[in-house]
């Protein structure tokens, strides 16, 4: 890992735990499920990373190739290409970290080579069996996610969380990723019934003895209106509403969409709690 790089990975990971960190998203995606296409022409996915930085975001989460369900997958080389023109430019000119958002690790060795400190991957490092190793050489942190093949509502969601967990956490061991450079994520949106969705935040605390930060990414998923009542999916006020839920019941950090509004959500909220930052 570069030495610019490294530092930034370094100063990211002293801060969690400290306060709530929030994570950007900046999709370079035509068919992402609440932004695709926003951000296609790098002078804007440049521009967008610049200002959710200015609004609060503590790193900057780029994502090449959409996760939501029934997109269409694409191969390395066009992730890559993707990736290269945004990814290059932030990593010389953001002094915020940068994270990309990929499960493949061809994909993931170009993106910390241009300056990537985190890989994001939704599959928690068990679809390509070389992306431990990848994150392990360049001494990168990673975040494991929760996910399935397919829904199963009649799942103890926590539970399968946690063989899930076993397991990736398994692979990163034995690739020599130090424990302080992983984050846990309980996949909010992935293979989740609404009230799998629910558990999975309000019993955030039954995954404490993993001793590892925990990220939630809630921002616009589908199951917010049926928490909302009015059936409106992706709404911010949801949105805000379950992320605070998170931070309550022990998430470290927040991937989000509106990183304004999260920003001055979270300072009210710990101003509330008697911890202001």
């Amino acid at each position: 890992m570069r030495p610019d790089a490294r530092a930034k990975r370094d100063a990211f990971l002293a801060c969690i735990g400290a306060r709530p960190l929030l994570m950007g998203i900046l999709n370079v995606t035509p068919d992402s499920f609440s932004d695709g296409g926003r951000f296609l022409a790098a002078e804007a996915a440049v521009a967008h990373a610049r200002q959710m930085v200015a609004d609060g975001c503590d790193i900057v989460d780029i994502g090449a190739e959409s996760t939501r369900p029934g997109a269409t997958p694409i191969g390395e080389a066009e992730e890559i290409a993707r990736l290269e023109p945004v990814l290059g430019k932030l990593a010389a000119d953001l002094n915020a970290p940068l994270s990309v958002d990929t499960s493949k690790a061809a994909v993931a060795r170009r993106a910390l080579s241009l300056g990537a400190v985190l890989i994001n991957d939704v599959w928690g490092l068990q679809k390509d069996a070389a992306l431990a190793d990848v994150v392990a050489e360049a001494e990168a942190a990673v975040v494991i996610m929760h996910n399935r093949a397919e829904k199963d509502e009649s799942l103890d969601i926590i539970a399968d969380i946690r063989r899930f967990f076993d397991r990736s956490l398994a692979f990163a061991a034995r690739a020599g990723i130090p424990k302080n450079h992983i984050i846990l994520d309980v996949g909010i949106g992935f293979a989740k019934s609404s009230r799998q969705n629910r558990d999975a935040i309000t019993r955030l605390g039954e995954l404490k003895d993993y001793a590892l930060p925990i990220m939630v990414g809630a921002s616009r998923k589908r199951f917010l209106g049926s928490l909302t009542g009015d059936g409106i999916e992706g709404t911010l006020a949801g949105t805000l509403a379950v992320s605070l839920a998170a931070v309550a019941a022990g998430a470290a950090i927040l991937r989000v969409h509106d990183v304004a509004e999260h920003a001055a959500a979270l300072r009210a909220f710990q101003a509330m709690r008697g911890r202001n930052w």
